[in-house]
């Protein structure tokens, strides 16, 4: 793993993705924001656009905004928030 003035440029997702820290503009909680529609239909939008990356079988447990040159893409996490914030951050 590279690092960058003494910490991890790269931020684990799950097990199969990493995503540079650069690139993150927030990880969510997956249950507490699917509870509101607009965030439901904006996630919608995003599956519909085939940018929504999920490569897990388990139970989702948050997912990770990242936008990169103007492309917005979310993977999804089968680990919680604050789990991906303590091991990566």
């Amino acid at each position: 793993m590279l690092c960058w003035g003494g910490f991890f440029m790269y931020v684990t997702i799950d097990s199969n993705n990493v995503v540079d820290k650069r690139d993150i503009v927030g990880i969510f909680d997956i249950d507490k924001l699917t509870v509101f529609k607009n965030n439901r239909s904006y996630l919608s939008n995003l599956e519909k656009r085939g940018k929504i990356v999920s490569s897990e079988e388990k139970l989702p447990k948050s997912f990770v905004l990242c936008e990169n040159s103007g492309e917005e893409e979310v993977l999804i996490s089968p680990f919680m928030p604050i789990t991906i914030v303590k091991r990566d951050f």
